[in-house]
């Protein structure tokens, strides 16, 4: 089957997330869609050794065009739910490189994250359970994923003011829940097999962050060198 370039849903999540509403911008169609199951789904392509790469559900895109290593789509994109597959394909390619099955619930977040390296490849789907998240609390939330492709285990913490927020020897393809922290600065530090990288980053009341490690240890390229990156899942506000 030729899959088309379009994405499933031309319409993106409003940033703000509500707990269990769904608002949707720039809907194409007018007919309305408040009675079709839809669920939201994140991706973010963190495979190191390649140009770019696509993710596909049922023979479409998910995305306007491939994603770029460190890209991710900027938002919770509307995905139909049910027991889906999420395959993920080479960019400029009819190569896919691994497919996913996983059940999506409902007005619920997912995240979709490419990693691997050196022709082994996989999508890690994360529930990102942005619903359960302490809305109006004044406070930030972090998690980290580990997508060092490499069989030692390394070691993350995420600090602050000194204490650990975030601590674990965590596995390639490893990712933490949500946690709150008080709004401002966040000690990020991570090491294993050949490789030690720390940043500090700044965190805002009532956003979601996901920190990520990534890249490939002792690199000669300085761009897929391990990292620390992160992104923004989103706000989280009360219901309306």
């Amino acid at each position: 089957m030729e899959k088309k370039r379009t994405p499933i849903w031309k319409n993106k999540f409003i940033y703000a997330l509500a707990a269990t509403l769904f608002l949707f911008s720039a809907c194409k169609k007018k007919t309305p869609v408040s009675n079709t199951p839809i669920s939201g789904l994140m991706a973010v392509n963190l495979i190191p050794d390649q140009p770019a790469v696509d993710f596909i559900m049922s023979g479409n895109y998910l995305t306007n065009s491939p994603l770029a290593y460190t890209n991710y789509s900027g938002t919770y994109l509307s995905v139909y739910s049910g027991n889906r597959t999420v395959a993920l394909g080479l960019a400029n390619t009819d190569t896919t490189v691994s497919a996913t099955n996983y059940v999506f619930e409902p007005s619920k977040f997912y995240s979709v994250i490419a990693m691997g390296a050196n022709g082994n490849y996989r999508n890690l789907v994360l529930n990102d359970n942005i619903d359960s998240l302490a809305t109006g609390s004044g406070l930030a939330f972090v998690r980290y994923v580990n997508a060092v492709p490499d069989s030692s285990k390394a070691d993350i913490s995420i600090a602050q003011n000194g204490n650990n927020v975030l601590n674990a020897n965590a596995s390639f393809a490893t990712a933490s829940d949500f946690k709150s922290v008080t709004p401002g600065d966040l000690a990020v530090t991570a090491s294993g097999e050949n490789y030690s990288v720390n940043r500090t980053i700044s965190v805002e009341k009532d956003k979601v962050y996901t920190v990520m490690l990534m890249g490939i240890p002792q690199a000669n390229d300085t761009a897929k060198a391990v990292q620390i990156k992160y992104i923004l899942n989103g706000t989280v506000t009360p219901n309306p």
